[in-house]
């Protein structure tokens, strides 16, 4: 599958690693990026991939899929700089959050083929999980085509409606910095419990790693799991029981609607204007 990346920045080097690293050969990607670093690091990963410092035919010609991975302040500069060239490609992957696809079809100049993803950071090690949303003149052999790519870093789960892209920003987007915070509570906890710096580190992250491969490997629910681990009386009860009294479960579900409402202020400030 020969694939053209818009922007060569870390996601894009993460998409183009991921599939690499599943067989395919540097020399089905091409990259354009105006940054001489960019192309020069893209070269120096991924010898024989096709680089490019400014959008032509050449860029796009003969590709299976483009793939928008600029930032979103960036998108429209792209997506217009695209557009002359945006009917050789049979389908257009934006990645680049809040860019609705009403807006980029009008600075595409009109074309429909279109793929909003949403992947989140882990990505970078491939290990994420993208939302995926694709309008209704993306057949089933163009989704196909777009799910392997995100797939190369991931999972992948698709929306039945645009807008549930601003929750899965809130969710999985946002997601991994809501681990990274419970991770400094407990690190933290164990230092004032009187752990050393490295320790307290190693007891936190091992702890959130097992448990987290304790509930993939599970068909139970998080509920369960959590009941399995909590005797009456014992400690873990009175650590839940304090969390519980503070009202955190319900203070998170709040943060993360919190999210999933600015993820949508956000696409509305990106949308295109008149």
């Amino acid at each position: 599958m020969n694939i053209t990346f818009i922007g060569g920045g870390n996601m894009a080097v993460a998409l183009i690693g991921g599939l690499v690293g599943g067989g395919a050969p540097p020399r089905d990607f091409r990259v354009v990026d105006p940054a001489a670093a960019q192309r020069e690091n893209l070269a120096a990963h991924f010898p024989g991939v096709g680089l490019f410092s400014e959008l032509s035919a050449g860029a796009v010609e003969g590709a299976d899929m483009a793939v928008l991975a600029v930032k979103p302040q960036h998108m429209r500069a792209a997506a217009e700089a695209l557009a002359p060239y945006a009917a050789l490609v049979p389908v257009i992957l934006t990645i680049a959050a809040g860019t609705r696809l009403a807006d980029l079809s009008l600075w595409l100049g009109g074309y429909t083929r279109l793929v909003r993803g949403m992947p989140n950071t882990p990505a970078l090690v491939g290990a994420g999980i993208s939302g995926l949303f694709a309008s209704l003149a993306v057949d089933a052999r163009n989704r196909r085509k777009v799910a392997r790519v995100l797939e190369a870093v991931g999972q992948v789960v698709w929306c039945e409606r645009e807008d549930l892209l601003d929750a899965i920003t809130a969710v999985s987007g946002s997601g991994p910095a809501y681990v990274f915070y419970f991770l400094e509570g407990l690190e933290e906890a164990a230092r004032d419990l009187g752990f050393s710096a490295d320790d307290a580190r190693t007891l936190a992250y091992a702890t959130f790693s097992g448990a987290i491969k304790l509930a993939q490997g599970s068909s139970e629910s998080s509920v369960t799991l959590r009941e399995r681990v909590t005797s009456k009386g014992g400690t873990t009860e009175r650590a839940l029981k304090q969390l519980d009294s503070d009202a955190v479960k319900r203070k998170f579900v709040a943060a993360v609607k919190a999210a999933a409402e600015r993820a949508r202020e956000l696409g509305e400030g990106l949308s295109a204007k008149p």
